[in-house]
């Protein structure tokens, strides 16, 4: 399997031809798939993908973690190049997702809506767990045994008078099985990456995670790069992630460089950053 990073909020030193943005956006390869994992906040995912040779045209299956922009704000310009893929995406109660800040800052953070009228025959529709292609998983059931990240607290859903915090109910974990183990998926990891964690190996039981790809939504405003939680939470969750089954974790995006600092201090070579132009074989 080799997975290469189309986009994320920052890009590997020497790459200044690719371009960053805050948003997120994986290609997977496997033996027989070709799988793109969100698309980014733009377009930026597909021309940085030309630059990385990677052809979006040619993807069998698009997958999208949860319905906000910076995972889904690509899917026009995936609809153009790709002609063929499916995109999964978990049904959901509301369109209307927004960010809100203390009533300082507010925010449409949602999808287009649009391309779901006019590109209705490409989306597949999941609200339970199951295996979309040979050795291809989708996850809905996700346990809350942990706390959420407290960056959720400025995330809402609905509109008008149904407006509440999200419960993020609309998001998945990718879940691709091989010979070595399996490799998790996850966006942002809003129902918090130790439950996340804890749903695959509850429905994948005795396996290990070769490989764990995605934020862990440790940010408050991306606008300034803060943290939600204190530092010693922050090493709480890296050594809680030492004590899983897992041989390496890639990061990045939500995370946040502040965060990824202390967990890499923390979590050392198990965890590394996954920036634009990153590719890594497993």
């Amino acid at each position: 399997m080799k997975v290469i990073a189309l986009v994320e909020n920052t890009r590997l030193p020497g790459r200044d031809d690719l371009a960053s943005e805050h948003g997120l956006s994986l290609c997977i390869f496997t033996n027989e798939q070709q799988i793109l994992f969100d698309t980014g906040a733009s377009g930026v995912f597909h021309s940085n993908a030309q630059k990385l040779d990677v052809d979006t045209a040619q993807a069998n299956l698009a997958v999208i973690s949860h319905h906000h922009f910076d995972h889904g704000g690509g899917l026009a310009s995936f609809f153009e190049a790709n002609r063929q893929a499916k995109v999964y995406l978990r049904t959901s109660g509301t369109e209307d997702f927004y960010f809100e800040f203390f009533g300082l800052i507010k925010r449409r953070i949602g999808l287009d809506k649009n391309l779901f009228q006019q590109q209705a025959h490409r989306f597949a529709w999941v609200n339970q767990s199951y295996e979309i292609a040979p050795g291809i998983f989708i996850l809905t059931e996700i346990g809350k045994q942990h706390p959420h990240p407290k960056g959720n607290r400025h995330l809402f859903a609905g509109a008008g008078r149904s407006r509440q915090r999200d419960d993020f109910e609309h998001e998945l974990i990718l879940v691709v099985r091989g010979d070595a183990g399996l490799t998790v998926f996850s966006g942002c990891s809003h129902h918090g990456v130790l439950n996340m964690l804890d749903a695959v190996l509850e429905h994948f039981s005795g396996q290990t995670i070769q490989a764990l790809f995605g934020g862990f939504h440790l940010i408050d405003l991306p606008m300034i790069n803060n943290m939600a939680g204190s530092r010693a939470e922050v090493e709480e969750l890296g050594r809680a992630l030492l004590n899983y089954p897992i041989d390496k974790i890639y990061t990045g995006h939500c995370t946040g460089t502040k965060a990824y600092r202390i967990l890499k201090r923390v979590m050392g070579a198990k965890l590394e950053y996954f920036a634009t132009g990153c590719t890594t074989e497993l």
